[in-house]
């Protein structure tokens, strides 16, 4: 872990001469700063002058200094880095630095006038205390001075238009380079206001792996918290965004809206709502997509949150639990998922790894059984029309006595789950007996049978409703609408996924959901340690 949970790292080269090496400078600072790294840019400042010098004004809104915040946040993405480049200094930053640091040689002996410089700047421009640490990160930050490099279809003299009010929506799940690239653009288009719509509710229901994506709030305060440290002159207005609109098609203090290639057709469609509202349209600044170099299958070419959310499946989301009530062997993983999320051929790959399985399923057929344990109560509670002429419980038609009417669904339930539940720890004493180091229970209900006090990790399948529908159709023979009336009266994916410390997803090909799996496999073997060897 590295030893300082912020830093600020000041950039004193020619803004030119940042996109050839911002990866080196941050790859050096990475290794400091474990949190938020601010940046201060600030092109030929020379920190050794006498006297101190003073923090001036960012570099002018234009082609050269997107090109290095573009620069700067691609390279922080590659290692998920929090980076923060600062467009103006003001107020206190969010998370104070810890540790300020410039590409530069050290010379032996006490702090020099560079490391000094250093100190009385951030101390001038965002309040830090004034015996901060402060090093030069020498050669492996690369050579910062010389020459920059031009592109040759920018104008160095070009300017950004500005606006007194600028526009922008998204997601904005798990705050990423690209994010943070379009929230400055939209800072330095904006003179005075910036409105930012976070999406919810229906919008977020055909995003990719949409169960993983962060709360709301979350995301809000993420947002709020980098734009404020960013360019605190500004007023935010942060709203939640439930159709594709929001106020920018009422709001006449809006000048300009930020869009994508991908977005700019929704632009398009703001304006025409405006001027039906009899409102100016807006000017549309498009920016470009920041290319992810490091993407795979089934990910996208652009640097996106569905490619991250991609990229947690399988691993560890929260620490597992810890229960003193738990024998530490064999160690017990729930998986649950909604009826046709593919939780019974992950648990058939668990069980190829080496886990013992328990299947909960077949377990709930067992008590059911003329002189299964829960048999005669069930028949007890309601009546022999639930019964075949064989004398055996026909649970399609005990389904229907339950389906819809939650009091004698609990009624059921309050019988069959806890006898289960007790079949299920005969099943794990016998896993131990087998030695067994990794014990699965596959389990429908649960979370809402209250298992999960039985495990030590929760792992939970997803999938988007209208594939489980499809499935459930194929499977079972049920119509659409039936189908998504079973599926509606389970707990929801991102309900489970909440609860979840390992998420996983069958919507590609079984080779990804193998992957997955042995990834996730993996993991639990480094977590268990050598102690817990099959």
């Amino acid at each position: 872990m590295p030893p300082f949970g912020s830093g600020l790292l000041v950039l004193t080269a020619p803004l030119g001469a940042l996109p050839r090496r911002a990866a080196a400078a941050l790859a050096a600072a990475a290794g400091l700063v474990a949190g938020p790294l601010y940046v201060h840019l600030q092109p030929g400042l020379r920190l050794a002058a006498t006297p101190p010098p003073n923090p001036a004004a960012p570099p002018p809104a234009g082609p050269a200094l997107l090109r290095a915040l573009a620069a700067l946040y691609a390279a922080a993405a590659r290692s998920g880095m929090d980076l923060r480049v600062l467009l103006g200094p003001g107020r206190r930053l969010a998370r104070p630095p810890r540790v300020l640091l410039l590409p530069a040689n050290e010379a032996p002996g006490p702090p020099g006038p560079v490391q000094l410089g250093l100190r009385s700047l951030a101390a001038a421009a965002y309040g830090c205390p004034p015996d901060l640490p402060a090093l030069l990160l020498g050669d492996a930050a690369g050579d910062l001075d010389g020459d920059p490099e031009e592109d040759p279809e920018c104008d160095p003299d070009a300017a950004l238009p500005n606006f007194s009010g600028v526009a922008v929506g998204g997601t904005f799940d798990r705050l990423h380079g690209a994010h943070r690239l379009l929230l400055s653009t939209c800072c330095l288009l904006a003179r005075d206001r910036l409105l930012a719509g976070v999406a919810d509710g229906d919008l977020l229901r055909h995003k990719v792996l949409m169960e993983l994506i962060e709360p709301y709030e979350l995301r809000v305060a993420k947002v709020r918290e980098f734009l404020e440290d960013v360019k605190p002159s500004l007023r935010y207005d942060i709203v939640r965004l439930m159709d594709p609109y929001g106020p920018t098609i009422t709001d006449p203090d809006l000048q300009c809206l930020v869009v994508s290639q991908e977005t700019r057709r929704g632009g398009e469609a703001v304006n025409k709502q405006r001027l039906e509202n009899g409102l100016p349209a807006l000017a549309l600044h498009e920016i470009l997509m920041m290319q992810d170099p490091d993407h795979s299958e089934n990910e996208e070419e652009k640097i996106s949150s569905s490619s991250l959310r991609h990229r947690l499946l399988g691993t560890l989301l929260r620490p597992p639990r810890q229960d003193p009530a738990l024998p530490p062997r064999p160690y017990v993983i729930g998986l649950t998922g909604v009826t046709g999320s593919g939780k019974t051929s992950i648990a058939k790959l668990l069980g190829c790894l080496g886990a013992f399985l328990i299947d909960a399923d077949k377990l709930g057929h067992a008590v059911y059984v003329p002189g299964g344990p829960a048999y005669e109560q069930v028949v007890a509670t309601f009546g022999a029309e639930i019964l075949s002429e064989d004398g055996t419980i026909n649970r399609k038609v005990l389904g229907a006595k339950v389906f819809g009417n939650q009091e004698r669904l609990k009624s059921l339930t309050d019988i069959v789950w806890p006898e289960i539940a007790r079949m299920v720890k005969e099943q794990i004493r016998e896993a131990e007996a087998q030695g067994k180091a990794v014990c699965v229970l596959d389990a429908a209900v649960l979370l809402e049978a209250g298992w999960q006090d039985m495990v030590h990790e929760v792992w939970v399948a997803v999938i988007p409703e209208d594939e489980a529908v499809r499935r459930v159709v194929a499977r079972d023979g049920l119509s659409e609408e039936a189908a998504r009336r079973r599926l509606r009266s389970q707990m929801g994916g991102g309900q489970r996924a909440q609860r979840a410390h390992v998420v996983l997803c069958t919507l590609w090909e079984p080779r990804v959901t193998r992957e997955q799996v042995e990834r996730a496999w993996e993991l639990l073997q480094q977590r268990l340690g050598p102690a817990h060897g099959p």
